[in-house]
């Protein structure tokens, strides 16, 4: 993987990437090509064309980063990556008829889109054809050699076996025998000289997954591996990595003091991120208002009540703070007044509210506490005090979340949908841990075009 902005990408990702972006200049040069021969026009210089190609090259891969064609879904199934790129070419030719508005000039003629469109899915379907195998398989895999043979070292073993992973383990030496769990590892003693073993694995990356730590730590092994050019890592650090997340499990107060990340350096990344935030939350305030009346007034006609609802939400510093929705549940929701967790097809969701939830048009009222500063566009979920109070005794680290500022979409929302129970309010923070620990503008834009995809393809709302 690379590292750009502290966000981990996978080479396969950048590499495909990059041939997508070639191609789809490609296509657009053709499609000029073919248009100019129909009417009879000389073909010029392609430099005197090249900010139109980029234009569309550049939209129509933005579009496809949003609806979800670089996932591991798209690089595994070929099927699902068609789909997938059928919707970000039309969006991206509707991006680039907004954008002929506002740059003149700068974009194709409708008629060359037209070609440019149909090339466009031609040639990046066949490059899936042609590629697929090569990305998907072990071309790009990183050689890993896991030190230990326990939990830990099994929970590498189970993640290198999900469809999409992007390294293969050559090997597990075992350092306790009472804690094995893994039968194929080999004994510590058995190797004479781990780093020469470590080289004539072609090993690229040594992970420390040991169970117990004090007073075991392989310092001399490490130290030897290290010097030869090998990567060594920590698990939490892999796991991190690989998962997109803080691993509750592995990690310790230590590790989140020392490892890189919560960096102080953010005064001009925040100020930039409010500057967003108000410009982006009164546009759209404007803009939405009309549909936010709209369907106000279909809530009220389809149950009593208010269209609106104010609850309690704790934010910055742990702040409580009011958020404002469109009521998509029974006034008597919580009749009892006792704070109940959303389900999955929940009873107390109206027909109206079903639908506005699927197309997130209850959360636009939120713009509103964006734009007075209590919330962001990306941030964690802000949660209700009673869930905080309780989350907050049974699992470590809940309070950090509240270290950065709340929002309406967020690195947690757009992996891990659902979050109707304490298992799911524990997979979320690891989300929400990472997002804090990691957090820069080019993250936040990652988020943003993300929340696409989770609008389109509505799997977990509620």
């Amino acid at each position: 993987m690379i590292r750009l902005f502290k966000h981990y990408v996978p080479y396969a990702v950048l590499f495909l990437a990059l041939v997508d972006f070639c191609l789809l200049l490609a296509a657009a040069e053709t499609a000029w090509v073919i248009r100019a021969n129909q009417i009879g026009m000389a073909i010029d210089y392609i430099g005197n064309r090249i900010w139109p190609l980029i234009t569309f090259a550049s939209a129509v891969q933005l579009a496809a980063m949003a609806v979800g064609v670089y996932s591991q879904d798209s690089l595994q199934s070929l099927r699902f990556a068609i789909a997938r790129l059928l919707v970000a070419i039309s969006l991206g030719v509707i991006f680039m008829a907004i954008m002929a508005f506002a740059l003149p000039g700068m974009t194709l003629w409708r008629s060359n889109s037209l070609y440019a469109m149909g090339l466009a899915f031609v040639y990046l379907a066949m490059a899936r054809a042609v590629l697929g195998s090569l990305v998907g398989g072990t071309a790009f895999k990183r050689r890993l050699l896991v030190l230990g043979a326990g939990k830990r070292a099994q929970r590498i073993k189970d993640l290198e076996a999900k469809p999409g992973s992007g390294f293969v383990v050559v090997g597990y030496i075992s350092h306790d025998q009472s804690k094995r769990v893994i039968p194929e590892a080999i004994d510590r003693d058995a190797i004479y000289n781990l780093a020469d073993y470590v080289e004539k694995l072609a090993t690229s990356e040594v992970v420390l997954a040991l169970e117990e730590r004090r007073n075991a730590l392989p310092l001399q092994d490490l130290l030897r591996i290290k010097t030869t050019g090998v990567h060594v890592n920590e698990i939490s650090s892999f796991l991190e990595r690989e998962t997109g997340r803080v691993d509750l499990d592995s990690v310790n107060p230590s590790w989140l003091i020392f490892s890189d990340g919560f960096s102080s350096g953010r005064r001009l990344s925040g100020i930039a991120k409010r500057l967003f935030d108000i410009v982006a939350s009164a546009l759209l305030l404007v803009l939405t208002m009309p549909l936010i009346l709209l369907f106000a007034i279909l809530v009220k006609l389809e149950s009593r009540g208010p269209a609106f609802y104010r609850q309690q939400r704790v934010g910055l510093y742990g702040q409580a703070f009011d958020v404002y929705k469109l009521r998509s549940m029974r006034s008597d929701a919580e009749a009892e007044g006792k704070a109940v967790w959303a389900s999955k097809n929940d009873p107390r969701v109206t027909r109206i509210g079903k639908f506005i939830r699927l197309v997130r048009i209850d959360e636009l009222p939120q713009t509103w506490c964006v734009l007075k500063g209590q919330m962001s566009f990306v941030g964690p979920r802000p949660e209700r005090p009673e869930f905080v109070a309780d989350l907050e005794t049974k699992m470590p680290y809940y309070a950090e979340r509240h270290m950065v500022k709340p929002g309406i979409t967020g690195w947690a929302q757009i992996n891990y949908p659902y979050g109707a129970s304490i298992d799911d309010a524990r997979h979320k923070l690891e989300y929400d841990l990472y997002y804090a620990k990691n957090y820069t503008p080019f993250l936040d834009i990652l988020i943003l075009m993300q929340t696409f995809r989770v609008i389109l393809w509505p799997d977990g709302a509620r």
